[in-house]
């Protein structure tokens, strides 16, 4: 199946007509509204599991964690395939996150049809995935290395080797997976890394006799992208995050997505997180105060990052997200992708869609001629 002549993303024996997963954001910025929306646009939904039991209720959250997120990551798949019964629903779940496994295992209990996992390389993934679940896994990497390292472990721990692999770039927006230095690095560019991992899991599918199917991910914007990645670099689908933001559907509060609406180029800025890892964020007053070197005071919610020293860094970076998910941006910060500055409308997800696709069929029409 696909959609007006573009090649679909198929990932084992699910068919996504249109080949874009949406990027799971957390805190609270795609959960069941939005993926729900994608999903039902052709593409793949994503929740995302980042302290979502904080949505059932502080009291609950503060109570007992692990138990609220389990809770909320369920009801939010529910909800999700509530809304798009048909589509393909998936969940982020960082290897960071002090309750990844019962996550991951709560997430297949619900039916979610794929799980990607980045933040930390997820070499225990297969065994947290219950017997007879049908749920995919897809790590996400940022070098073919480490595409190389997963895919070894896993077919000679479990027999077996990922369903996808999702590769990010330096453009992303968020944590990312390299130094401040390697950000800049020629051999770090997201065309660079792709046919690199590509060429990395070739002996891995040629030994399984199944495709790997490779997912770009990190300052793709445009269909004229899209349509480079799948065509001219070999990706199989792509992942946009910055986009979806920007969305009636994004989960997000109106603050949260007016925050993109007014950036400029020059507000973007590379953070380093109390998690310590960079990450690319949108200046505002919060992280100009931080970067004065004002500390703010505070009680650790739940250690929710294991590599977090919550006793060494300045701010909590959950109460930061959460404050900035509600619209609360002086008490927090957005995390953007490298061309947040471009976005200049809010649209509906199937705008949005609709917007992407007949940029790619332009640009196959100018790239292969005849028609579009």
């Amino acid at each position: 199946m696909s959609v007006n002549g573009i090649p679909p993303l198929r990932i084992g024996d699910l068919t996504a007509p249109v080949p874009i997963v949406q990027g799971g954001m957390g805190v609270g910025i795609s959960l069941a509204g939005l993926a729900s929306a994608v999903a039902r646009a052709g593409g793949i939904g994503v929740i995302s599991a980042a302290l979502v039991g904080f949505y059932e209720g502080e009291t609950e959250f503060f109570r007992d964690p692990t138990r609220a997120n389990i809770r909320g990551l369920k009801r939010q798949i529910a909800l999700a395939r509530e809304k798009a019964p048909e589509g393909i629903i998936g969940v982020n779940i960082m290897v960071a996150l002090t309750d990844f496994e019962p996550l991951v295992q709560a997430a297949c209990e619900a039916g979610a049809d794929i799980i990607f996992s980045g933040a930390g390389l997820p070499l225990n993934l297969p065994e947290l995935r219950p017997e007879g679940s049908r749920t995919k896994l897809a790590p996400i990497v940022s070098s073919p290395r480490a595409a190389k390292l997963v895919a070894q472990r896993w077919w000679k721990k479990y027999g077996c080797v990922p369903d996808a692999v999702v590769v990010e770039g330096p453009q992303a927006g968020g944590h990312l997976g390299f130094s401040v230095k390697e950000l800049e690095a020629p051999e770090s560019r997201l065309e660079v890394l792709v046919p690199r991992v590509i060429e990395a899991l070739k002996p891995f599918e040629d030994r399984a006799g199944k495709a790997i199917p490779v997912i770009a991910a990190g300052g793709i914007y445009t269909g004229y992208d899209l349509y480079r990645y799948l065509h001219e670099i070999g990706a199989s689908g792509v992942q946009m995050g910055t986009r979806f933001v920007a969305t009636h559907e994004c989960d997000a509060s109106p603050a949260f997505k007016e925050a993109f609406l007014r950036a400029g180029k020059e507000d973007l800025t590379i953070i380093r997180s109390p998690v310590g890892l960079p990450g690319r964020a949108l200046r505002g007053s919060f992280l100009r105060k931080v970067e004065a070197g004002e500390k703010r005071p505070y009680r650790c919610m739940y250690h929710c990052l294991r590599s977090c020293d919550y006793r060494k860094s300045p701010y909590c970076i959950a109460a930061a997200l959460i404050n900035a998910q509600r619209g609360n941006l002086e008490a927090g910060f957005v995390f953007a992708g490298a061309n947040a500055w471009r976005v200049d409308r809010i649209v509906s997800v199937q705008e949005l869609i609709d917007e992407l696709l007949g940029e790619y069929h332009q640009a196959r029409l100018e790239r292969e001629g005849g028609s579009p």
